[in-house]
Order: C-alpha cells, then sequence, then structure tokens
C-alpha cells in the first residue's frame, strides 16, 4: 500500500543558491522509485506516494539522493498526509484571518527539533510579531507594515533553524488542498 507524503526542501531557490528546477527535482523523486510526484511552485515542494512507512528512512533516503544529485547537503522535512492536515486543522483561530495587514509563514521542523525548543529560542516585538506553538509545526505572523522591526528573522541565528522550513500560510493550504484532491 501507498503512503502519501509531502517534502518540503530546505533553503533552495533562494537568493541564488542551490538552485533546482522543478522537472528536475521531480524527475529525481521518480528516479527514486516515487509515485505520482508532484512539484509546487519553486521552493521545492513535492507530492509523492511511497509504500515507505518509516519518515526517518525516507528523509535519510531524500537527503542521500538529492544531494548527490544537486551538489548540496539537502534537508528535507517529510510530512504524511495526515500530519499536513492536523496542522492545518491546529491553526490558531487568529492566524491567517487579516491577509492585508500580516504575512503569516509556517514553520515546519523536522526531527530532532521539537516545538518546544523553536518556542525557547524565538524573540518576538510586542505588536509585530506573534507566535503559536503547534504539535510539529510553528505559527509565525509578523505586521506588514513594521515587517523590518520585526525579531522574527533572529531564528536563523539559532542552531534549531537547521531542522526547520518555512512555507507562507497559502502555499500551505495549496498543498493540502492537492493531496486531499489526490493530485499527485
Amino acid at each position: 500500500m501507498s503512503n502519501k507524503y509531502l517534502a518540503l526542501l530546505r533553503g533552495i531557490n533562494v537568493g541564488g543558491n542551490n538552485i533546482i528546477k522543478m522537472d528536475a527535482l521531480k524527475t529525481a523523486f521518480e528516479e527514486m522509485r516515487f509515485a505520482g510526484v508532484k512539484t509546487y511552485i519553486q521552493s521545492g515542494n513535492v507530492i509523492f506516494s511511497a509504500a515507505e512507512n518509516d519518515k526517518a528512512k525516507l528523509t535519510a533516503k531524500i537527503e542521500k539522493q538529492l544531494s548527490k544529485k544537486f551538489g548540496f547537503e539537502a534537508r528535507v522535512a517529510v510530512l504524511t498526509f495526515d500530519e499536513l492536515r492536523t496542522a492545518a486543522a491546529e491553526i490558531p483561530p487568529e492566524f491567517g484571518q487579516e491577509p492585508k495587514e500580516y504575512r503569516y509563514d509556517m514553520w515546519f521542523l523536522k526531527e530532532p527539533a521539537k516545538p518546544d525548543d523553536v518556542m525557547r529560542c524565538v524573540k518576538i516585538r510586542e505588536g509585530v510579531d506573534r507566535v503559536y506553538k503547534g504539535k510539529k509545526v510553528i505559527y509565525a505572523s509578523r505586521l506588514n507594515s513594521m515587517a523590518g522591526k520585526s525579531y522574527l528573522t533572529k531564528i536563523i541565528q539559532e542552531p534549531v533553524y537547521q531542522y526547520m522550513t518555512i512555507r507562507g500560510l497559502n502555499t500551505t493550504q495549496k498543498l493540502l488542498e492537492l493531496m486531499s484532491r489526490g493530485e499527485t
């Protein structure tokens, strides 16, 4: 039986670094014998199916193969369909309600990072930043008009940052929609 997964690659196609075309990424996943491979936008989102039930093994395989194929240390957060659905279902009530005023991001974590680890490290500026802890994700928003004063970007200085990848709320919702419709 096949399981539906979402691979979120970390740090590709950002600032001219680790450039990977989505058709090449799709081919790489197909070469790993995954089924129904579909990519979504240029930030490294791959929906696929695999017989493997062990996410740690699956993640290790993907990171090893992508690192070898594309020549950089690939980091990937792999989520099951249920994990993505749970992350979307747990969105705090006020999160996403003022898209003209706030930028909404979801910070997806990979082992060994835990939400409590991130929450201990994250710094917020009152009146600008809001952060909420989910079971396996952090929900972060910042006021657009004061984005330059946000403390959320300071997370990149923390060791835990290497174990997270960030997606906007709209991207996350679109990925869930694609997985829900079975468009893989």
